[in-house]
């Protein structure tokens, strides 16, 4: 049986080879381990930085038998992995998350399920599997709404805006696989996230709540903390414990809401494990969201998730923000992070970047471009 906390110079294996792997496995170096990835993408985000990689699809259980025999717990680094070969890693290796969250978070019915069963508020939703479930959903719900597949989506991928009963019936047509999940559309205010270290002891701390501003359905810019009410961003903060804890989570994981106009929070998904939203922390926390990953992973001792800076974090997506980097590593208040990437292709996020202020200090729309310098004409699109 593995004994927890982990020894200096174990191997934490780590499934996918991205940059949130990439970013966790330096944590990991820092705090003494090791770090093996399986990913089938050769030269990967995470590969650079890592002792060893296996190169090798998802779903080769054979290779993910061989990895697991060569580490000593495991986590991953994004949902679309399968749950089934988290299964057979598990039946070897710890594995934190364990398998059965990653399902919930997977599945976007199982996942609002779970979230109401935990006394989190969502929008209003209803299961489609066939055109008269979706008829008799829109009749309950309304339109406009927002028809999703419950797999696979990530960045505006996989749902359809529907206005009439025309677009509902063409969006079901092309969405697939099925079943697909009906969510009605909220009078929308903004987008805040937290994000939750959760240990196998049950201890557990919430990072500032933070606001999430998208460019064509991708994350732009992440404002920590959120300019809205304390009170608000308390309220989001004890929505997410409360998550991590009916799930029994060991590691991290970020609840992502909806702020509507009435100032009601719903929650949209679960993420369990690093997020685009919490790379502020590197910079502007003592101890970031990846170091506290790798510590619950680990079994080590899980200190509070505090920052010591306010701060603003912008995404570098395609060619045209990566083509800034000269720029970037010039300036004087940006702190650049580049992914390793060596295709830049439209979408892709390749970096970030991230600027700091005074503790309690954050500045409005004028004051953030001027910080932003070389990024500040990408604010328009914001």
């Amino acid at each position: 049986m593995m004994r927890f906390p982990l020894a200096p110079n174990a191997t934490i294996g780590i499934v996918g080879g991205g940059q949130l792997g990439r970013m966790s496995a330096m944590a990991a170096a820092r705090l003494g381990y090791r770090c093996h990835v399986f990913t089938p993408e050769p030269d990967a985000p995470a590969s650079q930085v890592a002792s060893v990689t296996t190169l090798a699809d998802y779903d080769d259980h054979a290779a993910l038998a061989r990895f697991a025999d060569q580490v000593d717990v495991i986590t991953f680094e994004f949902e679309n992995v399968s749950a089934e070969g988290l299964d057979l890693l598990a039946e070897r290796r710890p594995v934190r998350p364990g398998p059965d969250i990653l399902r919930i978070s997977q599945d976007r019915i199982a996942e609002k399920s779970f979230l109401n069963q935990a006394g989190v508020g969502t929008a209003p939703w209803a299961a489609v599997t066939t055109p008269d479930e979706l008829r008799d959903a829109i009749a309950t719900i309304g339109l406009p709404a927002v028809l999703k597949t419950t797999r696979l989506g990530y960045d505006g991928k996989g749902q359809a805006l529907i206005r009439t009963g025309g677009e509902a019936e063409m969006a079901f047509v092309l969405l697939n696989p099925k079943p697909l999940i009906l969510e009605g559309f909220i009078d929308f205010a903004c987008e805040c996230s937290v994000i939750v270290a959760r240990g196998g002891d049950g201890a557990s701390t919430a990072f500032d709540t933070v606001e999430n501003r998208h460019r064509d359905h991708i994350l732009d810019l992440t404002l920590a903390p959120a300019p809205f009410d304390p009170e608000l961003r308390r309220e989001a903060q004890e929505m997410a414990l409360r998550v991590a804890d009916r799930l029994g989570l060991i590691g991290l994981m970020a609840v992502e809401f909806f702020v509507d106009a009435a100032g009601r929070l719903l929650a949209n998904e679960i993420a369990p494990r690093p997020h685009n939203s919490g790379h502020w922390t590197i910079d502007a926390c003592p101890a970031s969201q990846f170091e506290l990953h790798i510590r619950a992973v680990a079994g080590l001792a899980l200190p509070q998730a505090i920052r010591h800076s306010d701060a603003v974090m912008k995404n570098l997506v395609g060619p045209a923000d990566i083509a800034l980097w000269p720029e970037i590593v010039a300036a004087p208040r940006l702190i650049p992070h580049h992914y390793g990437k060596t295709a830049a292709r439209e979408g892709r996020k390749l970096g970030h970047v991230t600027t700091l202020f005074p503790h309690g200090a954050l500045p409005g729309a004028f004051g953030i471009a001027a910080a932003l310098g070389p990024l500040a004409g990408e604010l328009a699109g914001s």
